[in-house]
C-alpha cells in the first residue's frame, strides 16, 4: 500500500527561536495564519474524495507543532482525530523541535491519534547547533528521540548539510549518531540561504560560503547511501519547490530533483568501480533494472558524458534479471571477437 500525507502547514507557530536558516518570521506577514476552522474545512474537502486505499496520515508541518500553546495545539488535533477514529486516516504526523518533546506532551499526542513524530535535529554537533542558533543541544535530540520510541511513535529525524561552521567530518558523525538512534525515517536537506535570514547576513559579510550544488550532491549522496544500507527509509532529499523559495533564495544548493542527482552520483561511483576492469577506449554495455535506468544515465546524460571523459563509451540498457541496486558491465560483443 502506498503512503501519502495530507499536509497542513502551520507557519512558524510556537517556535521560540530564529535559526540561522529560517525565514518564517521574515515572511510571516505574507502567510495567512491557519486556524482550526481552516483545518476542518480542508480535511472535509480532502476526505470527500476517495483516497484509493492509500496509507494516509494527516501531517501538521511548517513549525514546531508541540510548542504551540496547548489549547491551540489540541484544537488542531481535535479536527484531525475523528478521521483517525473513523479509519479514514491511519494516523497523524507532526514535526517539532527536540526541546518541544516531554512525557506530558507525548501523552497528549497519543490520546489524539498521533502516529509519527519528526524531529528537526539538523546536526548532532553542539558547536554547529550553537553557531546556527538552534537553541537546543545534541543531548536533547537524543533524549527526545528515545522518548518518542519508548512511547511507541514512529520516529523521523531531519538533518542538514552545509550549515554555518559544519565540516564534512561533523556531518558524517551526525549521520552515524542518527543511525544509532534507530529512526524509522530520515529527511536530508542541503542548506539553502533565504533572503533576510542570519545565514544571508553572514553570506553578505563574507563569513559564510553556501554549498554549491555539485558539492552538496557529493556530500548528501553518501548520506542517502548510509541510511538506506542500514534499512532506514529516506523520505526526502532536498527542499520541496515553492514560489517563495524561488523568489527569496540567495544561495545554497537547490534543485527540484535533488534526490535524483544524488542517486545518479551514487550510480556513477558504481560505474567507476566497474569501468576499472576495462581498458580505456572500450565500448561498454551496462545493464541495470528498468527502475534504475534513468538515474544510471543521469540527468542530461551526465554519467554518459562523464564516462566519455574517462575514455569509455557506454550503452545503458534495462535488464530485469539484474537485482535492484546492482549494475553489470561487459564489453560490447563487437569488442569481444
Amino acid at each position: 500500500m502506498s503512503h501519502s500525507n495530507i499536509a497542513i502547514f502551520i507557519p512558524h507557530k510556537g517556535c521560540p527561536h530564529a535559526c540561522s536558516f529560517c525565514d518564517q518570521k521574515s515572511i510571516s506577514g505574507e502567510q495567512k495564519q491557519v486556524t482550526p476552522l481552516d483545518v476542518r474545512r480542508e480535511l472535509a474537502e480532502t476526505f470527500r474524495r476517495p483516497l484509493d486505499g492509500k496509507d494516509t496520515e494527516i501531517a501538521f508541518f511548517g513549525g514546531s507543532f508541540t510548542c504551540i500553546p496547548r489549547k491551540e495545539m489540541e484544537a488542531f488535533l481535535e479536527e484531525a482525530a475523528p478521521y483517525v477514529q473513523a479509519g479514514k486516516a491511519s494516523g497523524i504526523r507532526i514535526s517539532t523541535r527536540p526541546d518541544g518533546i516531554s512525557e506530558e506532551i507525548l501523552h497528549v499526542l497519543k490520546r489524539y491519534g498521533v502516529r509519527s513524530i519528526e524531529l528537526g535535529a539538523q546536526s548532532l554537533d553542539d558547536s554547529v547547533l550553537r553557531l546556527n542558533r538552534r537553541g537546543h543541544t545534541a543531548a536533547q535530540v537524543e533524549k527526545a528521540a528515545g522518548l518518542i520510541k519508548e512511547y511507541g511513535f514512529s520516529l523521523g529525524l531531519q538533518m542538514m548539510a552545509g550549515l554555518y561552521g559544519d565540516r564534512k567530518e561533523s556531518l558524517y558523525e551526525t549521520a552515524e549518531k542518527i543511525i544509532a538512534l534507530k529512526p524509522d525515517t530520515v529527511r536530508i536537506y542541503p542548506t539553502v540561504v533565504i533572503e533576510g535570514t542570519y545565514l544571508d547576513e553572514l553570506r553578505r559579510k563574507g563569513l559564510y560560503s553556501p554549498l554549491p550544488l555539485q558539492r552538496a550532491v557529493e556530500l548528501c549522496a553518501p548520506l542517502l547511501w548510509r541510511f538506506e544500507q542500514r534499512g532506514i527509509r529516506v523520505i526526502r532529499v532536498g527542499l520541496h519547490a515553492s514560489e517563495t523559495l524561488e523568489r527569496r533564495r540567495t544561495g545554497g544548493a537547490y534543485h527540484p530533483a535533488f534526490r535524483e542527482l544524488c542517486e545518479s552520483f551514487l550510480k556513477r561511483r558504481q560505474l567507476e568501480d566497474k569501468l576499472r576492469q576495462f581498458p580505456a577506449g572500450s565500448e561498454i554495455l551496462v545493464r541495470v533494472p528498468a527502475s534504475e535506468l534513468s538515474k544510471t544515465i543521469g540527468q542530461k546524460k551526465a554519467n554518459i558524458i562523464w564516462a566519455e571523459q574517462m575514455g569509455y563509451r557506454l550503452t545503458v540498457r534495462s535488464d530485469q534479471s539484474v537485482k535492484k541496486g546492482e549494475l553489470k558491465a561487459e564489453l560490447l560483443p563487437s569488442q569481444t571477437l
